[in-house]
């Protein structure tokens, strides 16, 4: 497993907006009406035919397009990416509300429809860890071990980016990853 994780696998502080990428992931809000953080960069730099895109799909529910740990999928406009697939992180209420499982589904959900289209190149950023408030340290052993499954169970996806706008994340999302291979390499 290390050598397929070490060749598919990369976590990289780049400017998600600006990978050259099949996809990557916006942490959007349920309404994928734009926001801060990182689905405000990325709308600006998609341009304004994301929001419009994004507000031409179906909503689930009244004034819902995306529901918490689900996805959805959009051209990419503006980027280099060909195409952006939004998911909602939960918002943090101190794991009582199932939060570790939306958050997985986060990650999963992307790998579904990333893989259901025949894209080879995905980049994420750390989900949930800006303002809906998820701690770092937890929510990125999450997304390594969700994108690990992922590679391990499907050989359709290249290489698997994990981005990281600030040193704590790119710190947390490293040691997670030291010790998912630590413990494989023990077994």
């Amino acid at each position: 497993m290390i050598e397929l994780i070490e060749s598919r696998l990369r976590i990289c502080g780049e400017d998600l907006t600006t990978l050259r990428v099949d996809a990557i992931v916006n942490a959007a809000n349920e309404q994928l009406a734009g926001g801060g953080g990182v689905d405000g960069a990325i709308h600006e730099a998609a341009g304004p035919e994301l929001l419009e895109a994004c507000q031409a799909l179906p909503e689930a529910r009244p004034g819902i397009r995306c529901p918490t740990g689900e996805a959805r999928i959009t051209p990419g406009f503006g980027l280099p990416a060909r195409y952006v697939i939004h998911t909602v992180g939960p918002v943090w209420h101190g794991g009582r509300r199932g939060e570790r499982g939306l958050l997985a589904s986060c990650y999963r959900e992307s790998f579904r429809l990333a893989v259901g289209i025949g894209l080879r190149t995905v980049a994420f950023p750390a989900i949930s860890c800006g303002a809906f408030g998820y701690p770092v340290a937890p929510a990125c052993r999450i997304a390594v071990e969700t994108v690990v499954e992922a590679l391990v169970r499907d050989d359709a996806l290249e290489m698997v980016l994990l981005t990281a706008w600030g040193g704590e994340v790119r710190t947390a999302l490293e040691d997670a990853l030291a010790r998912l291979l630590q413990a494989d390499a023990s077994q």
